[in-house]
C-alpha cells in the first residue's frame, strides 16, 4: 500500500521535499501525502479501490490518442507525443485549424524509431510516440486534429497552443525609462462626493491628480467579485469570482440611467438621505454592510425604472454584454441572486457549503428552476457586472488619454473561497476539501493557511487550460500591467490537507510551463505587462523562470537585506522588477518605524512568547539603523536628521527621504503606496488575523480633495519623477 502511495503521489506532482527560506530541507511524510491525495478524491484507506482508480487514470490516459492540450513556443518546428496501438509502421495526416480559418495540412510516419514508452493492459499493448510537425505555425490558439491516411477518418482532435518567447515589454522600458505611481486599495478612497467605499469616479479622480504629477500608473488591489449578500466578507483576496468585478466600486449617481432620471436625482437630495451618506463618509472603517445596504437600494430603484429593452441604444449594449460574458457572467449574478434571496429567507449563507442540498450546484436542476423563475433578479446582477465593467473601462481609457505610460495596473489573487461563485459552478475543477498556504516563514513561523482550495492541476490540463486563458484575458483587459499575487503558484502550491496544522502540508507541482506560455500570450494580446509577487520561500529555478519568461519581479525594500544586516542599494535590483517600500501585508512607513506592529500583534495575541517578542524589538532598532546609514551613504539623508536611529522618529522628511532612494534605484517600475504620503500608522491588513482586526476596511486619513491640492506632496511627486531620471550611486 505504501508503494502504491508513494506511486501516485510523484504521478500527481506531490513533492518529495522543499527547502524553506531558512535553507532548511525538510522531507514530506507519508501521511502528508496521503491527506493531499485523500483531498484530490483517491480512497487512501481502501488498498483495491485506490488501485482500481489507479488503473483507471492509466488507462484513460493510454486510451487518449492525442494530449488534451499541446503548448508550444513558436518555432519552425515542434514535438506532440501521440498514443496508438502498438503495431506496424503508420502513416497518418495531420491538420492544424488556425484561429484565423486557414488550415495546413501534412502527413507523417510513425515508425518503432519514434517510440517513448509503452504500456499494456489486458491483451492490448499500447505505445507513445513523438512525433515532429515542420511547420512555423503564428501565435494563438488553434485546433490540431490527426486522421487516418486517406483523410477519410478522424482520430483525435486537441487544443494547440502556440506562444511568443516571452511577456509583452512596453516600448518606453525598451528604452531603457523609468517610471513610478502609487498603488492604492480603492476602497480606502475617501472623497467628498463617494458614497463611503471609494469608487471608479474616485479612481478616474486620483488618475488625473497623479497623472499631472508625473506619475505613470496607479496600481489597484484586487477588484474581483465578492460577495453583496455577505458584505463581512470583505477581504480582496478571497473573492467569489476573479473574472468579475466587486460592484461597490460603482459610482451610482454616474449611471447614465440615473443622470436622466430627475425623479430619482431629487429623491437622493431628501434630507434622510443626505444625513445617511454623511455618516458613511465620515466614519474612520468602511461600513461594507451599510454601503451595500444603501447602494443596493438605489441600485434596484434605479434598474426597475430604466427602459433597458433591446429598443434602446443602452439596452442592446447590455445585451451584448451578457452575450458576451456567456455562462460564466449568468453564474456570477446566479449566485449573488440565490445568496441575495438565502439571507432575507433567514438563512446565514455564507457560502454554498451551507446552502439547501438542492441548491449546493450550480448545475442541478433546482438551480435551473430557480434561475427559471427569478429572470429579473438575475438580470439585475447581470445589470451591476455591466455598469461596472463600464466605469473600469472608462477609467482605463482615461489613463491612457492622460498619456501615462502604463495606465492601471490590476493585482490577480491567487486563489478564490471556499464559498466563492468559481467552485460553485466549476466544483469539479477544484479540490474543496483542501486549502492552499503557504510554509513557515518570517511572517508566518507556523504556516500559512489561506482558506483557498486548490485548483486541480490534472483537471486543468484535462480542460485544456480554459479557465486559465479566460481568467488571465478577463484580468489583463484594457490595463497597462497585471501583477499576478503568489506568482509561484504557476510552479507550486502549497496544500494544506482538511483538519491539519499549515505546517503539515505539501507543495503540488502544476504545468508551470505551459502556464507560463499562455500568460506570454496573452500579454501580447493585451500589451500588458505581467509583475509576478515573488515575495517568501522562491526556489531559484522560480526566479531564472520568470526572468527569461520576461516577467517582473516585485522587490520590496525591507526585505531586500544582506546577510550583515545591511539594506541593499536599490541602484542593485535588477531593471526587470518592480520596487516598493512596503506592501499590503506590511505596516505602514510610520508602522514599522514606530513599531507599532509588534504592539499591535502583542495585543492581538499574535507573539505569546515575551522574549521572543523582545528579540523582535531589538532587531528593528537594528534595521532602523541600517536604513538610515545606508541614506546617509548615500547622500539622501536630511542633514537635520540624527544619525542615531534612537533619537530619530519618522517624519515627512525621513519618509520622502525613503521614497526618492528608492525612486532613484534600478527597478523600471515603483510603486509607492498613498498610506505612507499621508503618514499613516494603522496597517491594511494584519496576516494570521481574521476577527481580532479590521482588516481591508481602514480608509485612508485625507479625503482626494485635500491630498491632491498638497503643495507638500506634489512637491514630493515631482521628486519621484526626478529620480527615476537619475541613476543612484553604487
Amino acid at each position: 500500500m505504501d508503494d502504491l502511495l508513494e506511486l501516485l503521489a510523484k504521478k500527481r506532482g506531490i513533492g518529495q521535499e522543499y527547502t524553506d527560506i531558512w535553507g532548511k530541507t525538510t522531507r514530506i511524510s507519508p501521511e502528508n501525502k496521503r491527506a493531499i491525495l485523500s483531498a484530490m478524491g483517491y480512497e487512501v484507506s481502501e488498498p483495491e479501490v485506490l488501485a482500481g482508480q489507479i488503473a483507471h487514470d492509466d488507462l484513460a490516459y493510454w486510451q487518449q490518442i492525442l494530449d488534451p492540450v499541446y503548448v508550444r513556443r513558436q518555432q519552425p518546428e515542434f514535438q506532440i507525443v501521440c498514443r496508438l496501438p502498438a503495431g506496424s509502421d503508420l502513416r497518418l495526416s495531420w491538420r492544424i485549424e488556425q484561429e484565423s480559418g486557414e488550415q495546413l495540412q501534412g502527413t507523417v510516419v510513425i515508425t518503432d524509431s519514434q517510440k517513448v514508452k509503452s504500456f499494456q493492459y489486458n491483451e492490448l499493448l499500447f505505445s507513445e510516440y513523438s512525433v515532429t510537425i515542420q511547420h512555423n505555425i503564428p501565435c494563438g490558439y488553434h485546433r490540431l486534429v490527426l486522421l487516418s491516411e486517406n483523410e477519410a477518418q478522424i482520430l483525435a482532435g486537441s487544443s494547440l497552443i502556440i506562444a511568443p518567447a516571452n511577456c509583452f515589454h512596453p516600448g518606453f522600458i525598451q528604452q531603457n525609462q523609468k517610471c513610478w505611481g502609487p498603488s492604492v486599495q480603492l476602497y480606502s478612497l475617501r472623497s467628498q462626493r463617494n458614497w463611503g467605499v471609494g469608487d471608479f469616479t474616485d479612481l478616474k479622480a486620483l488618475l488625473r491628480g497623479v497623472a499631472a504629477w508625473g506619475a505613470d500608473f496607479v496600481g489597484l488591489n484586487p477588484i474581483h467579485a465578492l460577495y453583496p449578500a455577505n458584505p463581512g466578507a470583505c477581504s480582496p483576496y478571497s473573492p467569489s469570482s476573479r473574472r468579475w468585478l466587486n460592484i461597490i466600486y460603482i459610482d451610482v449617481e454616474a449611471i447614465p440611467e440615473f443622470q436622466a432620471n430627475p425623479d430619482l436625482r431629487k429623491a437622493l437630495d431628501a434630507a434622510e438621505e443626505q444625513e445617511q451618506l454623511a455618516q458613511l463618509r465620515a466614519v474612520e472603517w468602511v461600513d461594507y454592510r451599510a454601503v451595500f445596504a444603501f447602494k443596493l437600494r438605489w441600485l434596484r430603484q434605479l434598474f426597475e425604472n430604466s427602459d433597458l429593452s433591446t429598443r434602446t441604444e443602452r439596452g442592446k449594449a447590455l445585451a451584448d454584454y451578457i452575450s458576451a460574458g456567456g455562462d460564466s457572467l449568468l453564474q456570477m449574478a446566479t449566485f449573488d441572486a440565490l445568496q441575495n434571496t438565502l439571507y432575507a429567507g433567514g438563512l446565514d449563507a455564507w457560502g454554498p457549503p451551507v446552502w439547501p442540498d438542492a441548491y449546493r450546484e450550480y448545475n442541478s436542476a433546482a438551480v435551473k428552476t430557480w434561475i427559471a423563475s427569478h429572470q429579473l433578479d438575475i438580470r439585475f446582477y447581470l445589470f451591476l457586472q455591466w455598469v461596472a465593467d463600464q466605469q473600469m473601462a472608462e477609467a482605463e481609457q482615461l489613463a491612457k488619454g492622460l498619456g501615462m505610460k502604463v495606465g492601471l495596473y490590476r493585482d490577480l489573487a491567487v486563489g478564490v473561497s471556499e464559498g466563492s461563485c468559481e467552485i460553485w459552478a466549476n466544483k469539479d475543477l477544484y479540490c474543496p476539501k483542501a486549502s492552499i498556504g503557504a510554509p513557515p516563514d518570517p511572517l508566518g513561523p507556523q504556516g500559512q493557511n489561506w482558506g483557498l482550495p486548490p485548483i486541480d492541476p490534472v483537471r486543468l490540463y484535462q480542460s485544456a487550460y480554459q479557465p486559465f486563458i479566460e481568467l488571465v484575458r478577463a484580468n489583463m483587459r484594457g490595463c497597462g500591467a497585471l501583477r499576478i499575487d503568489h506568482v509561484m503558484g504557476l510552479r507550486r502550491l502549497w496544500w494544506v490537507p482538511p483538519g491539519a496544522p499549515s505546517s503539515m502540508g505539501a507543495y503540488v507541482y502544476y504545468p508551470v510551463d505551459d502556464l507560463l506560455a499562455i500568460l506570454a500570450l496573452e500579454s501580447h494580446r493585451q500589451r500588458c505587462l505581467v509583475i509576478g509577487e515573488d515575495l517568501g520561500t522562491v526556489p531559484p529555478e522560480m526566479r531564472t523562470l520568470l526572468h527569461e519568461n520576461g516577467i517582473y519581479s516585485y522587490k520590496v525594500f525591507f526585505f531586500e537585506r544582506a546577510q550583515d544586516g545591511g539594506f541593499y542599494s536599490p541602484s542593485h535590483y535588477p531593471e526587470q522588477a518592480m520596487s516598493a517600500l512596503t506592501t499590503h501585508d506590511m505596516p505602514t512607513l510610520r508602522g514599522f518605524w514606530h513599531c507599532d506592529d509588534l504592539s499591535l500583534g502583542r495585543d492581538l495575541g499574535l507573539y505569546p512568547d515575551e522574549e521572543k517578542l523582545q528579540d523582535l524589538y531589538r532587531e528593528r532598532h537594528s534595521a532602523k539603523q541600517a536604513i538610515l546609514d545606508s541614506l546617509r551613504w548615500h547622500g539622501i539623508l536630511p542633514d537635520h536628521i540624527e544619525h542615531d536611529v534612537s533619537w530619530v522618529g519618522m517624519n515627512a522628511a525621513l519618509s520622502h527621504a525613503l521614497q526618492v532612494h528608492m525612486g532613484r534605484g534600478n527597478s523600471a517600475l515603483f510603486s509607492t503606496q498613498l498610506e505612507d504620503w499621508l503618514e499613516m500608522d494603522k496597517p491594511v491588513n494584519v496576516p494570521g488575523t481574521s476577527y481580532e482586526y479590521p482588516n481591508w476596511q481602514r480608509k485612508l486619513s485625507r479625503d482626494l480633495e485635500s491630498f491632491l491640492n498638497d503643495p507638500a506632496l506634489a512637491a514630493l511627486a515631482d521628486r519621484l519623477t526626478n529620480a527615476r531620471k537619475q541613476r543612484q550611486k553604487i
